[in-house]
């Protein structure tokens, strides 16, 4: 009881913490008229397609929740409501903020570097302290409601990652659409500077910042971060006959909200010149109180440090996933300066060295939570003892992802540093502002690269912590490979990352084709607007991109559910572990691959731009931007959307393991 109410009381001092950043925000200039109108165009845009989502969603929550009372229990579907509530308004609050902060930084960045840094990741730090904020609350109130039943509890898990796939989808789809469209026409064929007010797709585009990269990538840790935490709690009631292992993980999910706020209260007090080195001494100060914590409440929870090390490894994991994906995606690393020689060939060439830069950036994360799975679980427990080993897996999912706070707030700063880019270029202010907002969006580009790694990393150990829980719930002690029903079952499951990106990647295809004919047909149609004499069609754009978005996520989200509740009632529960397996496999692998290339494209095409191998409009230039074009929707919008699919159906397994094991099978008894 204790732990919960610390638990919820944490959430509580990081909700209070976002209100008096927001405040704050509030009381800073907003700029001149002309800032003022572009920020309007983008806020509303992105409220619009906010709105929009939501009523698609209502209809989704409403509808699963009554399968979810019926099939499995009442309490069960009022946890996956307040799980989908939840992730909503953490995105709501986050991206609200977000497009609040974007028109200050660009003011702020006329008084200097330090001022705008402080701005643009206080908005980022909203969406972060929502996220942690209201994820502990949620778990810590109804922990009390229930009374720590985590059978009930995975409820909220399900709600918060069935609305991040629908967020992470939509928003990637969105931003990406306008994305390559505005590059394609824009960069390409007109020859106008990114961000120029002359595209119609421009403002589209910078919405589609917040959308997908703000409210997608706080939906997609929101759903890691609570469901490592159900985990934990759900492997820790079995492991443990007294309350302690259900007590530990709540505690040490407080100590890393705490820790999160301290590690922002360091960056926004920081004086160092250089933005990545003030994001970083928050980053790693919250990770070492997270530590120093761990290391006491492990020893004064069980009497050892064993506890404690599963969660080190966890955290060191994490944050070395991270530095491995900066080495690969980085402009100051070899991967990404050889996509920029390669350039200097064509287009194939960069399309060429940026997959194998993407290939290649699987090995050592893949490596990295191989080695964190097998210390964490012989540390606790080992073949002696199973079930203490996957808590320890558990702990080092919640270890790696105590401190999501201070990870979403630097990884949201990088959209707002980018918008803020593109409100200076539109507005038309000094080129020294602009200057430092580029500055800026560069350490962004680099951050959201970490981010994504560091989403990838936690996807991976919080499904199969996820899966623990699942093989405990229908009594799975081993799953047997050689079993046709079982091979079926990991064969379909490795199969399903790839068809969710290829669905993912043609609706943006298919939504930057709408986006691409209608810049296009602006270009010609409307006279006036390459001299600058006439505003362009901005709605429409934003309209092709909205309507896509939510018609193209629809079809994603309703598989990551059908599938793994088809397999399981079809073919039974062992087949059902057997695709949980097949699609961790894959997913994690395809979603690294596709989240480095395309930052590796993207990291090159700046690189180039900053003056090496011709820099602006020559042909290494023109090749590095279709490498970029094509990078795109392989970072933002497929690779990400990887991510919560294997947890997405992971928990389904977990939350509908009573019905699998009542009903599945049907199949087999009707072959047999």
């Amino acid at each position: 009881m204790i732990s919960s109410i610390l638990l919820a009381a944490s959430g509580v001092a990081a909700l209070l913490f976002a209100y008096f950043l927001t405040n704050s925000i509030d009381k800073e200039s907003d700029g001149n008229d002309r800032m003022r109108e572009i920020a309007g165009y983008i806020q509303q845009g992105a409220m619009a397609f906010l709105q929009r989502e939501y009523k698609y969603l209502a209809f989704f929550i409403v509808f699963v929740a009554i399968v979810i009372g019926f099939f499995i229990s009442i309490p069960t579907a009022i946890c996956f409501v307040v799980g989908a509530v939840f992730s909503i308004l953490a995105g709501f609050f986050g991206m609200k903020v977000a497009v609040k902060s974007n028109v200050r930084t660009a003011e702020a960045a006329k008084k200097g570097q330090q001022k705008a840094l402080n701005i643009a990741f206080s908005g980022g730090a909203v969406m972060g302290m929502s996220v942690v904020g209201l994820g502990v609350i949620g778990i810590g109130v109804l922990a009390i409601i229930f009374n720590f039943d985590s059978d009930i509890l995975t409820g909220f898990g399900l709600g918060a990652s069935s609305i991040a796939l629908f967020a992470r989808v939509g928003g990637g789809i969105y931003t990406k659409a306008a994305d390559v469209g505005a590059d394609l026409v824009g960069k390409l064929e007109a020859g106008i500077p990114e961000d120029d007010p002359r595209n119609p797709a421009v403002i589209a585009d910078n919405v589609g910042d917040n959308v997908g990269d703000v409210a997608g990538m706080g939906a997609d840790l929101f759903e890691s971060y609570v469901g490592a935490i159900i985990s934990a709690i759900t492997l820790g009631a079995i492991a443990f006959e007294g309350s302690e292992g259900v007590g530990f993980p709540m505690l040490l999910a407080a100590a890393g909200v705490i820790a999160s706020i301290i590690g922002a209260l360091i960056v926004r007090s920081s004086k160092a010149e250089n933005p990545q080195r003030a994001l970083d001494a928050g980053t790693y100060v919250s990770g070492v109180i997270l530590v120093i914590c761990a290391a006491v409440l492990g020893y004064i929870t069980f009497g050892d440090f064993k506890a404690f090390a599963a969660v080190a490894i966890g955290l060191i994991v994490g944050l070395a996933i991270g530095k491995i994906t900066e080495v690969y995606t980085s402009a100051d690393y070899e991967s990404v300066k050889e996509v920029a020689r390669q350039s200097e060939t064509g287009s194939a060439t960069t399309i060429i060295s940026g997959l194998a830069v993407g290939m290649k950036s699987t090995m050592f994360p893949i490596l990295l939570i191989s080695v964190g799975i097998l210390m964490s679980y012989f540390i606790l427990g080992g073949a002696s003892n199973a079930t203490m080993g996957l808590y320890g897996i558990s702990l080092a999912a919640v270890g790696m992802l105590s401190t999501t706070g201070i990870v979403v707030s630097v990884d949201a700063y990088g959209p707002i540093a980018d918008n803020a880019g593109g409100i200076a270029e539109m507005a038309g202010l000094p080129h020294e502002v602009r200057n430092i907002t580029d500055k800026l969006d560069s350490v962004g580009n680099t951050t959201a690269a970490i981010g994504k790694g560091f989403a990838i990393g936690s996807a991976a150990l919080t499904a199969l912590a996820l899966f623990a829980s699942y093989a405990q719930a229908v009594n799975l002690s081993v799953i047997d490979i050689l079993s046709p029903t079982t091979l079926v079952g990991v064969l379909i499951g490795a199969m399903l990352p790839f068809l969710y990106g290829a669905l993912t990647m043609e609706s943006v295809g298919r939504a930057a084709n709408q986006m691409v004919n209608e810049v296009r047909r602006q270009f010609k149609e409307i006279p006036g607007i390459m001299e600058g004499e006439t505003v362009p069609d901005y709605g429409t754009c934003i309209d092709i991109s909205t309507t896509a978005a939510l018609k193209e996520m629809i079809l994603p989200g309703i598989l990551a559910i059908a599938i793994p509740l088809g397999v399981g009632v079809l073919l039974g529960a062992e087949a059902l572990g057997g695709l949980i397996g097949g699609a961790i496999s894959s997913g994690v692998l395809l979603a690294i691959l596709m989240s480095n290339a395309g930052a590796a494209w993207d990291n090159s095409k700046k690189y180039i731009e900053s003056g090496v191998h011709g820099g602006k409009n020559s042909p290494a230039h023109k090749a590095g931007i279709v490498g970029d074009t094509v990078g795109d929707p392989f970072k933002d919008t497929a690779g990400p959307a990887l991510n919560i699919l294997i947890k997405l159906m992971t928990i389904v397994a977990v939350v509908f393991a009573p019905m699998i094991v009542e009903f599945g099978g049907l199949l087999l008894k009707i072959l047999n």
